[in-house]
């Protein structure tokens, strides 16, 4: 048993690369003060950064000074969300008053203040976003709702100061309400946010809830000149005297979305965040839907993330149709952007969801920092840029690795855009000057693409701006790989892993091969929790929905994660891998390197567990990853990783039977927890022995003695001991309990000529290799005795461990009892005054019903395995090892057990596949246990084929 202690980081699980060898964060070119008002939302159009403030007020910078050029005033509550309208040069705002105001971004003056229907009672409104192609607004509602409106009037132009309200509808087929002059307040009353006290006797009105507010109650028939108002500073300083002052203007109309565009009870909460695809706005690279007719989908956020296809026309009777819901599992969805066919969700509890909208399936999750909101998302081509409450900013790569990280606030992030500066934007450096006006000019810009900014907004009443580039696509760009090579570095063998150093399979095993998860060590009870936990996140990240599934008091949890197939019509396969995290212990003694730090040496990967089974349990999750990131995952795999297989599978089958629905129905089982026959020929593993572990205890119910004073005397338990476990076997070693022999199946002539080829390759002789995998065996482990085992001790106790490995045909329950009945009717044959007592069990995998008795223990048992050779499912994977080794692979069998694998076959009515990964020089659960990189990596190739010709063979099944 293992007394090594560690110190593990058991930081959040992560497969992106540490941020050591990772690029500088972008540099701050310039930070703007919003006073007293937290920036609750930004957009952008190419002169201006607008920004929403809590206070109610839009503040405009202009882009080439940085100087707050304008405010525009009218709504009574936060700015919640902006939306820039490049076509129209129009600003949206949405605010906590239960309207949306739109602006001209040309001369910066009110256009038009919508109400949803129902007005106040949609609550505020979180989100925003413009269609193009079909000139409508989309906005999301506290009352669940997801309203739009078509502005369908045939000129973009901003409307003139003589152009009434009724003239700016006639053009209007929508069927939204509009307001002939005089126009009237600016909303209704409502009856109970407007009220007063009850006491007061007062009708409700607009001031009752709104006593500050400089919002006229009605608008003018014909609004004035176009004019802007500019605030003196929130914190009361002067105004700046080079600026006008001048009366707020008023909309020229108000409009009105009619009961037709409004889908209630959209989400089950709170409609936070609204994405477009393909996405219009600026830092995206995707093709533009800008005519009617072209394919436009929306992405609405709230408690799950919903998938609409919005009508090829804007017409208000072609409702958006519900097209997919997908399953956050992890709070509510905060904000949302798309890429191509990929959308991105921020979550309330620290976690980015990537959804493929094609495939419907959850291709990855990315752990930002756990437990802290991400409020705001931004891409700038593929790169990702999460925004989270602790005032961090993340940069993320195509391939999903953080490739920047800095703290951008001194508060909560609440809202980011990607946009341009002109060329000549960008401020010197310690205040520089070239003759224009401290603006830095660049004679070898190539145009205003290169000049990208990441502006942020926070509760920290600053907005920073970012200076960033658009990503290099290149044909590899994961980082380096922190896998130790100390050993091998100071043997001048370091670069024997430089093609994995961008393995994303070898980093996440270094990861999951640095937790000491020993079951058999109660000192590692807390190291196989933090095993189970990190695997689930691990597997969550590739893509799969993974949770812990609880096995009983003092036992590991379950692992459970299902990587989701292709939505399709027809019926999907369900593949079932099981693995197990947890190993033995490792003494240092024997290692030559540190058993829990994955080393590389000579195309080997050592370490505790990399090959028993954390190597092929990260193989199989990498391919299913692979898979799903190409789209072509067209099956469900389900992942049951235990925690207790290196002790007994304590609780695995009991906590199986309770949680089978939550895994579903399932076709086949694939497990890969054996090696090959030899180094260089693949295998396939065919069949394992089945085991009966028995505790056997012989106490004389008194004290140790001493062998000088009462040797001869006594009957002694050691002697009885000897000659209860002599009579298990005879003088040929073949085991005596009776009918021990009678059900084995016999060899057949294949069989026998199948052993004579592996004889050949092996240089094994064949009679050994049946003996090992075949035929029934009976081991004497260990005998352990009482007292300080001095050579002048008679114990008064001494226990022994047996074992019995059986075979097809033999029944496990028969062969169990047989084993009992024969131990008991030989010692009472004694007559020794000495007495059998049994021990309870540590722990019993729940196949059958338990063996107590009152002499003899079994302590844990598995049935054998033997698998169809003729199976379409053994064929698949028999044609994908083929194809990916280039020879036919051998069939062999294991002399070892597994007990979940007869059990899952048992429990799920399906047939179970083995393929094994590592090779017979391994080391498996000896010091120095190691992986071939080759075989690891091909491995998970060969399992990705398997997953291919399965699904081929069941849409080719399904199709005739």
């Amino acid at each position: 048993m293992s007394t090594l202690t560690r110190d593990v980081d058991y930081s959040p699980a992560s497969l992106s690369r540490p941020l050591e060898s990772i690029a500088q964060p972008p540099r701050l070119s310039h930070t703007l003060h919003q006073q007293r008002n937290s920036v609750l939302s930004l957009a952008a159009d190419a002169s201006h950064i607008f920004s929403g403030s809590q206070g109610g007020d839009i503040s405009v910078w202009d882009k080439h000074t940085f100087r707050l050029k304008a405010t525009l005033k009218g709504h009574t509550g936060s700015i919640l969300a902006l939306e820039y309208a490049a076509g129209r040069d129009w600003l949206f705002s949405a605010s906590g008053d239960s309207t949306v105001r739109v602006w001209s971004t040309h001369n910066l003056s009110p256009l038009y203040l919508l109400n949803p229907h129902l007005e106040t009672d949609s609550g505020d409104l979180f989100s925003l976003v413009w269609s193009p192609s079909l000139q409508t607004l989309y906005f999301g509602c506290q009352d669940t709702s997801l309203q739009w409106y078509t502005f369908s009037f045939g000129s973009t132009a901003v409307p003139s100061s003589s152009t009434s309200a009724a003239s700016i509808g006639s053009n209007s087929s929508d069927g939204a309400t509009r307001c002939d002059s005089p126009a009237p307040a600016s909303r209704k009353v409502h009856k109970f946010f407007d009220s007063y006290p009850q006491y007061t006797r007062r009708p409700a009105d607009l001031e009752a809830r709104n006593p500050s507010s400089s919002y006229p109650q009605s608008l003018p028939s014909t609004p004035g000149s176009s004019t802007f108002h500019l605030p003196s500073s929130g914190s009361g300083s002067e105004p700046d005297s080079c600026v006008r002052h001048e009366p707020i203007q008023h909309p020229l109309a108000i409009l009105q979305v009619p009961p037709t565009n409004v889908i209630y009870s959209a989400h089950y909460g709170y409609v936070y965040c609204i994405a477009l695809v393909p996405c219009a706005r600026e830092g995206s690279d995707d093709p533009p839907a800008v005519r009617a007719g072209d394919s436009v989908q929306l992405v609405t956020g709230s408690g799950d993330a919903t998938l609409w296809q919005l009508p090829s026309s804007g017409s208000q009777y072609a409702r958006p149709s519900l097209l997919h819901t997908f399953d956050c599992t992890c709070g509510a969805v905060l904000a949302l952007v798309a890429r191509g066919e990929t959308v991105y969700a921020g979550c309330q509890d620290g976690q980015v969801k990537v959804w493929d909208l094609e495939t419907r399936t959850l291709v990855r999750t990315l752990i930002v920092v756990e437990n802290v909101d991400i409020l705001s998302l931004s891409l700038l081509h593929s790169d990702l840029y999460t925004c989270s409450a602790n005032g961090e900013v993340q940069r993320w790569s195509a391939s999903f690795d953080v490739t920047a990280s800095w703290p951008a606030h001194e508060g909560i992030v609440l809202s980011s855009i990607v946009t341009r500066l002109p060329i000549a934007s960008h401020p010197l450096p310690n205040g520089e000057s070239n003759g224009h006006r401290g603006l830095r000019i660049d004679p070898h810009a190539h145009g205003a693409s290169d000049n990208f900014v990441l502006v942020t907004g926070a509760n920290d009443d600053h907005i920073k701006v970012w200076e960033i580039e658009p990503p290099i696509l290149q044909k590899h760009s994961m980082s380096p790989i922190s896998v130790c090579f100390d050993n091998a570095e100071r043997n001048g063998d370091a670069n024997e892993f430089k093609d994995g150093d961008t393995d994303t399979l070898v980093y996440a095993l270094s990861k999951f091969i640095s937790i000491p998860s020993v079951s058999n060590s109660p000192a590692h009870r807390e190291d196989c929790r933090q095993a189970a936990i990190w695997l689930r996140k691990c597997l969550a990240q590739l893509g799969a929905e993974s949770t812990l599934l609880p096995t009983g008091e003092g036992t590991n949890p379950l692992v459970l994660a299902t990587f989701r197939g292709t939505q399709t019509k027809r019926q999907k396969p369900r593949i079932l891998f099981y693995g197990h995290y947890d190993v033995i212990s490792a003494s240092p003694r024997g290692w030559t390197f540190d058993p829990f730090t994955l080393t590389g040496r000579n195309g080997y990967l050592y370490g505790r567990g990399a090959t028993d089974n954390k190597g092929p349990v990260m193989a199989v999750a990498c391919a299913a990853a692979d898979l799903l990131r190409r789209r072509a995952l067209e099956l469900d795999l389900v992942f049951l990783v235990e925690g207790e297989e290196e002790a007994g599978s304590g609780g695995f089958g009991e906590a199986v039977r309770r949680h089978k629905d939550a895994i579903g129905p399932i076709d086949a089982i694939l497990v890969s927890n054996s090696t090959w026959i030899a180094e260089d020929i693949p295998c396939i593993t065919y069949g394992l022995r089945g085991v009966v572990h028995c505790n056997v205890e012989i106490n004389s119910n008194g004290h140790d003695l001493h062998s000088g004073v009462d040797g001869g005397v006594t009957v002694e338990p050691m002697l009885d001991m000897l000659k209860l476990l002599g009579t298990l076997i005879d003088g040929q070693s073949r085991v005596t309990i009776p009918g021990f022999y009678e059900s084995v199946r016999p060899l057949t002539d294949d069989e026998r000529q199948q052993y004579t080829v592996l004889s050949g390759i092996t240089q094994t002789p064949a009679s050994s290799l049946a003996s090992r995998w075949r035929e029934p065996s009976l081991t004497i482990h260990n005998v352990e005795v009482s007292g300080p085992r001095n050579s002048t001790v008679i114990p008064s106790r001494v226990k022994a461990h047996v074992s019995v490995r059986i075979v097809p045909d033999q029944d496990l329950a028969t062969i169990a009892n047989a084993l009992r009945e024969h131990l008991r009717e030989s010692f009472d044959k004694t007559q020794s005054p000495n007495e059998l007592h049994a021990r309870p069990s540590r722990s019993h995998l729940a196949l059958i019903c338990s063996y107590a008795c009152t002499q003899v223990s079994i302590d844990h048992t598995a049935d054998w395995w033997l698998g169809d050779l003729d199976d379409p499912w053994f064929l698949a994977l028999e044609s994908a090892v083929r194809d990916e080794w280039g020879t036919e692979p051998l069939r062999i069998r294991e002399g070892g057990s597994i007990p979940s694998v007869p059990y899952l076959e048992k429990e799920f009515s399906c047939h179970a596949l083995h393929l094994p990964l590592g090779q017979n020089t391994d080391q498996a659960h000896l010091p120095d246990e190691r992986i071939s990189l080759s075989n690891l990596r091909r491995g998970k190739l060969v399992v990705e084929r398997f997953l291919l010709n399965v699904a081929g063979s069941a849409a080719t099944c399904s199709a005739t």
